[in-house]
């Protein structure tokens, strides 16, 4: 299987090409400059491999939320890629994407504690305006996925909660929304086995997610490749 996967929903800019659970990737940090760059890194990862689109299975992109520029352009870029080769679409959610990331990161560094609480995590993402873009997830037994537990939401800090059935578990939490604001830990921190206030979701982690989705049939048309903002009022024409 073959799935090329962009993400362009925050300061990381990333490319990956997944190729039978082989990942050659491209990122870098920049606060501006996503949509000169994501399609030169698309290019390099098919030239690398030799890969054409139409060898693909599949364009995997992070379907938001995040900035609202940064997410219309994954979702446009991916549609145009698979458009023109007749691939099928699957979006995949930036939190999970971050939830992915701190799992990977725990499981390769650590060992007991801090692994079993990553069966249980909660990010936060900044979504500026003094509000976070956030989720719970846990892990799955069979596959070392993280699945959402619960629904995406944006909120002030002081509405960021724990699953109430939790209570008691390990738990850890993940994204720069932590970074952000200082309220977070200090509403939660004692809640929390372990704070990761650096990481950003990657085009990496939405191909690993995006391999079960393919293999089961859950994609979408080029034309269902919409972004998902969470904020009810994006692009909703205000009342005169």
């Amino acid at each position: 299987m073959k799935i090329l996967a962009i993400d362009t929903a925050t300061e990381n800019c990333s490319a990956a090409l997944w190729i039978d659970g082989n990942v050659l990737q491209r990122e870098v940090e920049v606060e501006r400059g996503h949509a000169e760059l994501i399609l030169t890194m698309v290019d390099e990862l098919l030239a690398q491999s030799s890969t054409k689109l139409g060898d693909l299975d599949a364009v995997a992109f992070g379907r938001g939320p995040g900035s609202f520029t940064g997410v219309r352009l994954a979702a446009s870029v991916t549609q145009g890629l698979a458009f023109g080769a007749g691939l099928p679409v699957v979006p995949i959610s930036d939190l999970r994407a971050v939830a992915q990331r701190a799992l990977a990161i725990a499981t390769a560094g650590h060992a007991g504690a801090d692994a079993a609480a990553t069966h249980r995590l909660l990010v936060c993402n900044d979504a500026r305006m003094q509000e976070v873009y956030w989720a719970c997830f846990q892990r799955r037994p069979n596959d070392d996925l993280m699945e959402p537990v619960g629904i995406e939401r944006v909120s002030k800090c002081s509405q960021v909660n724990l699953p109430a059935e939790w209570a008691g578990t390990p738990v850890t939490a993940a994204g720069r929304g932590f970074r952000a604001y200082a309220e977070l830990t200090e509403r939660l921190g004692q809640l929390l086995t372990n704070i990761d206030d650096n990481i950003l979701p990657g085009a990496r982690e939405i191909a690993a997610l995006a391999v079960t989705e393919v293999r089961a049939g859950r994609v979408v048309p080029a034309e269902e490749a919409v972004p998902i903002y969470v904020r009810d009022d994006v692009a909703r024409p205000k009342s005169s």
